[in-house]
């Protein structure tokens, strides 16, 4: 649970952040500044959004990313791996890679830049029958600038190196809006202050100031979005055709998200098992409808599988794993 955090360094550092985002942004931008609550907008918000004609491959816009993250100073790290076991079984952020900095008080991070990490949560949110809301996934890929910083510039620096990549993967900036409020927040040896940002009405993800709380020159940024969510806003695609393809609509949604995290889970080595990161997998395997796999799911699991496989490698060939899903579904 997040508790206000009271600090003096805290309250110092919110009183600066619109004065520091308006020095970063420029001229060009309107802000509206209501005690803690912060709206940024562009003037000329409200003109039609075109998507593109064609919409780009997975591998497209990651590596439109990743050059739009180096042009910013930014270069691209590795993936954290995906079984946790600190605070969570599995990595469901890529801001753990900050923990040794904000958790430890420790001068040092796991990984650092851009980092295009696949995670798995169980909070997205949900109907009244319990199936996904369009915009959420069971597994997807936190793309996120994890970064160390000295001075609070360096966040305004960032958040605009931020619009400068969306307006390199041609986002246009008079359709981003940032927002939040500039009021501390805690979480145990963690602090820090959020804003949101969106394209038109669609939340696409934030920019967290982070510092610990016990010694507050150990700050870092966290700026992150998910790449399906990014690639959603883009391309105005259905939500299901966009993240399944020619599979959307052939089982379930359910099923269909559990076979996509089943096949990181299982890449990653962390196979069905009564406890731990394993009892996560197979209570993932147990949501998938068995007569989905009567004829097989060998098609969904390598095309699951060759989009993982384009941020990490994974340990295990698709094959195995399509028989491990089916094994256990079927026991």
């Amino acid at each position: 649970m997040l508790t206000a955090a009271k600090s003096a360094a805290g309250d110092a550092l919110a009183a600066r952040i619109p004065a520091v985002l308006r020095a970063a942004l420029g001229p060009h931008w309107e802000f509206t500044v209501d005690g803690p609550r912060i709206e940024i907008q562009h003037p000329h918000r409200g003109s039609p959004y075109r998507p593109p004609r064609r919409p780009p491959s997975w591998k497209e816009l990651l590596r439109s990313l990743e050059t739009a993250f180096a042009n910013v100073g930014a270069p691209r790290d590795d993936c954290l791996p995906l079984r946790w076991g600190r605070d969570t079984e599995l990595t469901i952020s890529a801001v753990q890679a900050l923990d040794p900095l904000l958790k430890d008080g420790r001068p040092q991070t796991y990984r650092r830049g851009f980092l295009p990490q696949p995670v798995v949560r169980f909070t997205g949110d949900r109907d009244t029958s319990g199936t996904l809301c369009d915009g959420f996934l069971t597994s997807f890929v936190n793309v996120s600038r994890v970064q160390p910083i000295e001075r609070l510039d360096e966040y305004g620096a960032i958040l605009d190196g931020w619009l400068s990549a969306f307006s390199q993967l041609r986002f246009h900036a008079r359709h981003l809006s940032i927002y939040g409020t500039v009021a501390p927040w805690r979480r145990r040896e963690v602090a820090g202050i959020t804003l949101h940002f969106r394209h038109l009405d669609l939340g696409l993800g934030d920019i967290v100031l982070l510092w610990n709380a016990d010694d507050p020159t150990r700050m870092a940024v966290d700026l992150g979005t998910g790449l399906e969510r990014l690639a959603w806003a883009r391309t105005q695609q259905t939500w299901q055709e966009l993240i399944y393809g020619r599979f959307a609509g052939a089982a379930p949604p359910t099923t269909l998200d559990a076979i996509r995290t089943a096949t990181l889970l299982l890449g990653n080595g962390i196979y069905p098992a009564p406890h731990g990161a394993g009892g996560i997998a197979r209570r993932v395997i147990s949501t998938i409808d068995s007569g989905a796999v009567c004829l097989g799911i060998s098609s969904v699991v390598r095309e699951a599988y060759d989009y993982w496989s384009l941020f990490s490698v994974l340990r295990a060939p698709w094959p195995q794993i399509a028989r491990a899903i089916e094994e256990e579904v079927c026991r």
